[in-house]
């Protein structure tokens, strides 16, 4: 919609770059398939750009039959196509991003980006936070990213690295210096590029094994993450000592990541012990490749002469003890008066063979000890308030990455612990039936044997292949705290935890692999969090009262001190919106994070929230300082973390400008509420007890709505199994776990992630906002008050202002007319049109009480350039949805599997995954 378009002037060097990208392909298309495949191209997008401005049943007809009446090499092509603009447009858009923040930076002196960090601590200032405050929050605040290999990157490896070529050649050719040839040659390259795109194959043709998905993790460590993290703590300190010179700044590691994956066991038998031990060595191998890299550098860069300056007595001694020690002569530095690049030879000796011999590092702090040496010494003779940046750096990675580079949780489902905890106590005689016995009776076993210092387990062999893996997960937990440091797994988490014996059964097994220590004199070690899952609305709504059970036990309590007497705790997004609809669920997930917080407090016991969070909407997605934002502001200060998975990887951590901005904000949100609730004690954030009340109506209200339609109607998963591509995402190979738990056909055993994938892909969104505006209009609808009180919530509560714009987002992405499209799919009419009429309805009583409380003529209206960027994708979407239903009837008719059919509609779903920029 070009009208639409043309009122945000900032966009214009976007569609610049988006039209010399279609230009290009317009070449290449001509190229491969004549002016026949540009013109097909042509006419069927001006077909959807058409229909998307005045629809017209004669144009939409003509458009079908259009669709219709292409062969098969033909509609291959155009399906390509227009998938392959998706990722030219992604590339573009991501260039665009990098262009506003070099824009704010070069207007820095009267311009400061909002949620940068300068921004931040602008407004602590202003806002007369002083630096005690401050320096109090840094002590506490953390933040810990989790990536995951959740199966939602449907953009092969190979078409990620060529959309980050083509965003770094925009880049290049955005500088205005540039000579006619140098302009020439990128623009060269960037046709290259687009061609190379062209000719790759999108589809992956084998499933990823766990150690494939392992590499695509640490490729984001490798390319971005190992260098802005260490940038974003120097940040805050240099923004810091610049608008509070006062204060001596020294600012802590508050912000890591972490690594689901080769930990997950949950549903994935793929995940052995094995292939953790893999993981954990592959990671360790990574972070000291690039420790070498930057070593070397430094090396060449270290070449002060003891003839020119005065080194520490400290660092020579340890010189000339380490080449005695650790070096063979060939190896030491050949010019005796660089005692820095003595030392650094030194270092990277011991680097090479750390973990190997005994010359290597037993661990990262020996490491940083020489690092701290060279320090010392160099600052004895650099000027005064000039760092030496690399050095710094390098001692920051160190202290971040250590020689594990990201600490592995490891996730298994409650049902394989009590499984596994039968086994082991009908085999010592112990308990017959230890899973039929009664949560009291189960609780009291438990802590009698977690009281007991004696083993419980007999030979290994004498257990099933599950029960011994078990075991060998916990075992291998043990030896990886002594092979890699304790950094290197310290978290344990409970998928579907129900009950206080779900984390003691847990704590049983790691007590039996010597994690958790007994000692004769009652003394107890514990090295493990052991850490619940809460993914039901039931388990969300039960979490207060397990957890204070928990906390009530001697036993329990004796883990914790061990624990630094801090839980952590997961919050599951995605089951939650499945089971409840996902204005229930967000709400249920806040009510559970307030009332634990309170009660922890009573036991001075702090949390640290785990937010299990998707890419997609539907699964709690959304912008990483807005997922910040809306979780209650007194719950921040103990620690937070966030999994960041699948496609959320590649749009966040591709680019490092990106990379940048996307940990920026999330610095620049955590650090100004934690100061503001620190200064304020708590007072500062108050939730009106009057929205409390409102929000508690409409959760009620939609959860009815939610569960009439999902559970009560008998033919509900009839229309979701038919109307969505369900049926045939299996085949895409994007992940290494089934698509459902113990691959079971029943609803309640289907993954959250295809769950939302297919309803992305018929573009209803449906788990993103179903029954949200039943509730919102419900409430409103009461009186004239109550919608007043709405307003004033959307205004004044993080928390609803954030829910109420990701229900915006996922309103402007679906699509009732092109949904429409997949009722044909549906074998019983009369259902389909039943339900999606149940479905329209609820769609257009959402929108509009959207629009009544943020008080705006269209959907997205304080978001343009986001509104933008749908309105650019929807007409290239179109055609994809149209072909998609086509391809599926056919290929669902077949009564033989038909491969190229199959293949065609795989290429649908990777297209239109890549112009959502969403799939599960």
């Amino acid at each position: 919609m070009a009208t639409e378009l043309q009122i945000n002037d900032s966009s214009l060097p976007l569609r610049r770059d988006v039209k010399m990208l279609g230009n290009i392909l317009g070449e290449i298309l001509v190229f491969h398939g004549g002016t026949e495949l540009l013109n097909k191209v042509e006419k069927i997008r001006l077909m959807c750009k058409t229909l998307r401005n005045d629809y017209k049943k004669e144009t939409y007809a003509m458009l079908k039959q259009e669709i219709a009446n292409l062969g098969t090499p033909m509609r291959k092509q155009i399906i390509r196509a227009f998938s392959v603009y998706f990722h030219l447009i992604n590339a573009a858009e991501q260039n665009h991003r990098i262009r506003r923040r070099r824009e704010y930076q070069l207007q820095s002196d009267v311009n400061v980006q909002p949620w940068s960090i300068e921004s931040a601590i602008l407004s602590l200032k202003d806002n007369q936070i002083t630096a005690e405050i401050i320096q109090n929050v840094l002590k506490s605040l953390s933040l810990e990213l989790v990536i995951t290999a959740h199966p939602t990157e449907a953009t092969k490896r190979s078409i990620l690295e060529i959309q980050k070529r083509l965003a770094t050649i925009l880049q290049n050719l955005d500088n205005p210096l540039l000579a006619k040839k140098e302009r020439k040659k990128l623009q060269e390259s960037l046709f290259n590029e687009v061609t190379v795109l062209w000719q790759t194959d999108e589809l992956r043709h084998r499933k990823p094994t766990v150690i494939d998905e392992v590499r695509n993790g640490l490729y984001y460590f490798d390319q971005t993450l190992f260098d802005v993290l260490p940038d974003i703590h120097q940040e805050v300190e240099d923004c810091l000592s610049e608008h509070y010179p006062e204060q001596k700044w020294d600012v802590p590691h508050f912000l890591r990541f972490g690594s689901w994956i080769g930990g997950d066991r949950d549903g994935n038998p793929n995940v052995t012990p094995e292939v953790t031990w893999e993981t954990l060595q592959k990671q360790r191998r990574l972070v000291l490749k690039k420790y070498k890299a930057v070593l070397v550098e430094l090396m060449k860069r270290s070449s002060h002469s003891t003839t020119r300056v005065k080194v520490s007595e400290e660092l020579i001694q340890s010189v000339l003890e380490g080449e005695d020690k650790y070096l063979k002569d060939d190896k030491k530095w050949p010019v005796e008066a660089e005692v820095y690049r003595r030392k650094y030879a030194i270092i990277l000796e011991r680097l090479k063979q750390a973990g190997q011999s005994g010359v290597g590092y037993r661990t990262s702090d020996e490491m940083l000890e020489d690092l701290l040496q060279i320090k010392r010494s160099i600052y004895q003779h650099h000027p005064d308030n000039h760092n030496l940046k690399m050095l710094q750096k390098l001692i920051r990675q160190v202290q971040l990455f250590g020689f594990h580079l990201a600490t592995l949780d490891i996730r298994n489902h409650s049902g394989e612990h009590e499984a596994a905890i039968s086994e082991i106590l009908r085999k010592v005689k112990i308990a017959e039936d230890y899973a039929s016995l009664t949560e009291d009776e189960k609780v009291n076993l438990l802590q009698n044997l977690l009281q007991d210092p004696r083993p419980l387990l007999l030979l290994h062999e004498d257990y099933s292949k599950e029960t011994q893996q078990m075991i060998e997960v916990f075992k291998l937990i043990n030896k990886a705290h002594i092979e890699f440091g304790k950094r290197s797994i310290t978290v344990y988490l409970v998928s579907m935890t129900e009950s206080v014996s779900d984390l003691l059964e847990v704590l049983l097994l790691a007590k039996e692999a010597g994690i958790y220590r007994l000692h004769a004199d009652g003394t107890v070690e514990s090295d493990l969090n052991v850490a619940p899952l809460l993914e039901t609305i039931d388990d969300l709504t039960a979490g207060p009262k397990i957890m204070e059970t928990l906390f009530r036990m001697p036993v329990y309590r004796n883990h914790l001190r061990h624990m630094g007497d801090q839980q952590e705790i997961m919050l599951g997004y995605s089951d939650g919106s499945k089971d409840g609809g996902t204005m229930t669920a967000n709400w249920k997930l806040y009510k559970a994070q307030l009332e634990i917080h309170e009660m922890a407090k009573k036991y001075h016991i702090s949390l640290k929230f785990f937010h299990g969070r998707g890419g997609s909407l539907g699964r709690g997605g959304g912008p990483l300082n807005r997922s910040l934002l809306s979780q209650p502001a007194e719950t921040l200060g103990d620690g937070v973390k966030i999994t960041e998975q699948g496609e959320v990887l590649s749009s966040r951590y591709l680019l490092e400008d990106i990379a940048y901005r996307s940990l920026e904000q999330a610095t620049s949100t955590l650090l100004q509420t934690a100061a503001h609730v620190s200064k304020e004690s708590e007072q500062g954030h108050i939730r009106d007890p009057r929205w409390v009340d409102a929000i508690e109506e409409i959760s009620d209200v939609a959860l009815r709505k939610y569960q009439s339609l999902v559970f009560a109607d008998p033919d509900f998963i009839t229309y979701f199994n038919q109307a969505t591509p369900l049926k045939e995402l299996g085949e895409l190979h994007i992940g290494s776990r089934p698509m459902s738990r113990k691959n079971s056909s029943k609803f309640e055993n289907l993954r959250a992630i295809p769950w939302v994938f297919a309803w992305t892909q018929s573009r209803q969104l449906f788990p993103a906002w179903y029954a949200a505006g039943s509730g919102l209009e419900s409430f409103a609808s009461k009186s004239a008050a109550n919608l007043k009180i709405l307003q004033e919530m959307y205004k004044e509560w993080p928390f609803f202002r954030s829910t109420i714009d990701n229900l915006q987002m996922a309103l402007m992405k679906a699509d009732i007319t092109t949904a429409k499209e997949y009722t044909s799919l549906v074998e019983d009419k009369t259902i389909g049109e039943r339900i999606f009429n149940n479905i329209v309805e609820e769609y257009s009583k959402t929108k509009d009480i959207l629009l009544k409380i943020t008080c705006d003529e269209e959907l997205l209206d304080h978001t343009p350039n986001i509104k933008d960027s749908v309105y650019r994708r929807n007409p290239y979407v179109d055609p994809l949805n149209f072909i998609q239903v086509e391809l599926i009837k056919e290929l669902r008719s077949q009564e033989e599997p038909d491969d190229e059919l199959l293949t065609q509609v795989l290429l649908t779903i990777s297209g239109v995954s890549a112009g959502m920029r969403n799939t599960g």
